[in-house]
């Protein structure tokens, strides 16, 4: 059985929906070097359909850098119930979260993430996402939508924690199975 694994660039207050905007003063040669390490273990890519839209219109005509090497040979799922015919060749949509947990089932090794948000919540909900890789930034960006919202009570293990030299916290964690909730004694 295979094991879904995300990677997401936040900041303090959890923001994550504009990493363009906040992200670029503190990505330097280590982060790079860590999101080098979750692609290096990824067989295979899954993104939601914004994210696809976004990665589409760009990846596939560019040859410049290690990740357009990594990303446009890969096998590519988009999880969607729009889309009809990716034209990023190497795709394949994926209509639900059972068709997911059965495509997760049947593949051995990594299926990486990056981004996609609301992919991120459907995956934490439904059980399915078992790696959290948080990038965080030392800012405060409020005004944006955070990889938190609407995600219900979801305990983690902290795997393994590093601070990078501009101050990002890189934090791993994975997904526990809920506790009950300690008796109080008076």
């Amino acid at each position: 059985m295979g094991r879904i694994a995300v990677n997401l660039f936040t900041t303090l207050d959890g923001s994550a929906e504009h990493p363009d905007r906040w992200h670029g003063p503190y990505f330097d040669e280590a982060m790079g070097q860590a999101v080098d390490r979750h692609t290096s273990r990824c067989e295979s890519y899954l993104m939601g359909r914004v994210l696809y839209d976004q990665w589409s219109r760009y990846w596939p005509d560019n040859d410049s850098d290690d990740f357009a090497d990594f990303i446009n040979p890969v096998p590519k799922y988009v999880l969607s119930t729009t889309l009809s015919d990716p034209a990023w060749a190497g795709t394949t949509v994926v209509r639900n979260l059972g068709q997911l947990r059965e495509l997760r089932e049947r593949t051995p090794g990594t299926i990486g993430m990056s981004g996609s948000l609301t992919t991120v919540r459907s995956l934490l909900g439904a059980g399915l996402l078992d790696e959290l890789d948080l990038l965080v930034d030392p800012v405060v960006v409020s005004g944006e939508r955070r990889w938190t919202d609407g995600v219900e009570h979801t305990p983690l293990e902290l795997i393994s924690s590093e601070t990078l030299p501009t101050g990002v916290v890189h934090l791993v964690y994975r997904p526990t199975a809920p506790q009950a909730p300690a008796t109080v004694v008076r």
